[in-house]
């Protein structure tokens, strides 16, 4: 497994690259803009994206899926339905812009990426549809759990008490994994249970 982060858009938000090498596949994650450079990045490492994971559904992580459809028709594109826009709430649509073709995933769910599996955990708080990725020893952790912080949850559907729960639940997995967030640096999680002070207020409950 190998994960290429590229910084995207007007706000530098991560975008991932999974890469099941053996396979010659990959999956990519959040891919808020820039969708030239996301897919000559993808070419770069040899694998060819079977699908689009969204952790949540906000333009600054989607904003390049249509232009990557147009390059790698027909792959799937996962996003959490409770982040599902219609349009016709015009100003919900600038905040979580439509994506019709998007295959609603959720809590224990799983995506194959070669032969990677990809497993999903709901982590409502920074929008109600929020989900956590996790592969192997990566966190992809959207915009629940940041380095030394957390996601905002002023914004619609945002919620600081299932925040708090979310980060709760993240700071009790077993084990230690990479977190890779959706801005910012990655870390790792034992870090994050020892000084992040919004998943320390999390785990005191």
């Amino acid at each position: 497994m190998k994960t290429i982060t590229l910084q995207v858009g007007p706000i530098m938000t991560n975008c991932y690259i999974l890469c099941d090498e053996e396979a010659k596949v990959c999956a990519v994650v959040d891919p808020g803009a820039d969708a030239e450079r996301v897919a000559q990045a993808a070419a770069e490492t040899g694998c060819t994206p079977v699908c689009i994971l969204l952790t949540h559904g906000h333009y600054d992580h989607t904003g390049a899926v249509e232009e990557l459809l147009k390059k790698f028709p027909g792959i799937p594109v996962y996003l959490n339905r409770r982040d599902v826009c219609d349009g016709s709430d015009r100003r919900m649509a600038q905040l979580f812009p439509p994506l019709p073709t998007a295959v609603d995933y959720d809590e224990g769910d799983t995506v194959s990426v070669g032969n990677l599996t990809v497993s999903v955990l709901a982590t409502p708080g920074h929008s109600a549809g929020s989900v956590t990725l996790l592969c192997e020893d990566a966190m992809f952790a959207g915009d629940t759990l940041f380095a030394g912080s957390c996601g905002r949850t002023d914004l619609a559907g945002g919620s600081t008490d299932d925040m708090l729960k979310s980060l709760s639940r993240l700071g009790k997995l077993e084990g230690e994994y990479r977190v890779l967030p959706g801005h910012m640096d990655a870390s790792v999680l034992s870090r994050e249970r020892a000084f992040n002070p919004y998943l320390l207020q999390a785990l005191r409950g």
